[in-house]
Protein backbone atom coordinates (compact mmCIF):
# COMPACT_ATOMS: atom_id res chain seq x y z
CA UNK A 1 0.00 0.00 0.00
CA UNK A 2 1.41 3.38 -1.02
CA UNK A 3 0.96 6.82 0.39
CA UNK A 4 -1.96 8.92 -0.77
CA UNK A 5 -1.26 12.15 -2.69
CA UNK A 6 -3.36 15.07 -3.86
CA UNK A 7 -2.62 17.04 -7.01
CA UNK A 8 -4.61 20.31 -6.80
CA UNK A 9 -4.39 22.82 -9.62
CA UNK A 10 -5.83 25.96 -11.22
CA UNK A 11 -5.82 26.56 -14.98
CA UNK A 12 -4.47 29.55 -16.88
CA UNK A 13 -7.01 31.54 -18.87
CA UNK A 14 -6.23 29.88 -22.20
CA UNK A 15 -9.52 28.13 -23.10
CA UNK A 16 -8.60 27.00 -26.62
CA UNK A 17 -5.31 25.43 -25.55
CA UNK A 18 -6.98 23.82 -22.53
CA UNK A 19 -9.82 22.43 -24.64
CA UNK A 20 -7.25 20.81 -26.96
CA UNK A 21 -5.30 19.31 -24.03
CA UNK A 22 -8.24 17.93 -22.00
CA UNK A 23 -8.52 14.61 -23.92
CA UNK A 24 -4.76 14.06 -23.56
CA UNK A 25 -4.93 14.85 -19.83
CA UNK A 26 -7.81 12.41 -19.27
CA UNK A 27 -6.15 9.68 -21.34
CA UNK A 28 -2.85 10.12 -19.48
CA UNK A 29 -4.37 9.63 -16.03
CA UNK A 30 -6.61 6.72 -17.06
CA UNK A 31 -3.73 4.84 -18.73
CA UNK A 32 -1.70 4.98 -15.51
CA UNK A 33 -4.27 2.86 -13.66
CA UNK A 34 -3.01 4.21 -10.33
CA UNK A 35 -4.24 2.70 -7.11
CA UNK A 36 -7.05 4.71 -5.47
CA UNK A 37 -7.19 7.20 -8.36
CA UNK A 38 -9.99 9.76 -8.18
CA UNK A 39 -9.98 12.93 -10.20
CA UNK A 40 -11.94 15.54 -12.03
CA UNK A 41 -12.48 19.22 -12.70
CA UNK A 42 -14.04 21.75 -10.37
CA UNK A 43 -17.63 22.59 -11.34
CA UNK A 44 -16.59 26.01 -12.66
CA UNK A 45 -13.75 24.42 -14.70
CA UNK A 46 -11.17 26.72 -13.08
CA UNK A 47 -8.99 23.72 -12.24
CA UNK A 48 -9.24 20.29 -10.72
CA UNK A 49 -8.05 17.77 -8.18
CA UNK A 50 -6.61 14.29 -8.51
CA UNK A 51 -5.83 11.84 -5.71
CA UNK A 52 -3.85 8.63 -6.06
CA UNK A 53 -1.44 6.32 -4.27
CA UNK A 54 2.28 6.38 -4.90
CA UNK A 55 5.38 5.09 -3.10
CA UNK A 56 6.82 8.56 -2.43
CA UNK A 57 6.40 12.27 -3.02
CA UNK A 58 9.18 12.12 -5.61
CA UNK A 59 7.36 9.42 -7.55
CA UNK A 60 4.07 11.35 -7.29
CA UNK A 61 5.73 14.53 -8.61
CA UNK A 62 7.30 12.58 -11.46
CA UNK A 63 3.88 11.29 -12.48
CA UNK A 64 2.41 14.79 -12.30
CA UNK A 65 5.24 16.34 -14.34
CA UNK A 66 4.17 14.14 -17.29
CA UNK A 67 0.57 15.37 -17.22
CA UNK A 68 -0.21 17.14 -20.54
CA UNK A 69 -1.51 20.16 -18.59
CA UNK A 70 1.94 20.50 -16.98
CA UNK A 71 3.89 19.73 -20.16
CA UNK A 72 1.94 22.36 -22.14
CA UNK A 73 2.25 24.90 -19.27
CA UNK A 74 -1.50 25.34 -18.86
CA UNK A 75 -1.54 25.57 -15.08
CA UNK A 76 -1.61 28.89 -13.24
CA UNK A 77 -0.72 27.15 -9.98
CA UNK A 78 -0.42 23.60 -8.65
CA UNK A 79 0.25 21.79 -5.41
CA UNK A 80 1.18 18.22 -4.61
CA UNK A 81 0.69 17.13 -1.01
CA UNK A 82 0.64 13.86 0.84
CA UNK A 83 -2.88 13.33 2.18
CA UNK A 84 -3.62 11.37 5.33
CA UNK A 85 -7.18 10.13 4.94
CA UNK A 86 -8.98 10.03 8.28
CA UNK A 87 -11.82 7.52 8.02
Amino acid sequence: MGKRFVFFYFMKKEPEKIKAAVPLHIEYWHKLKLSKYLGGPFADRSGGMITFESASIDEAKSIIMNDPFVIHELLESKWTKEWVVDL
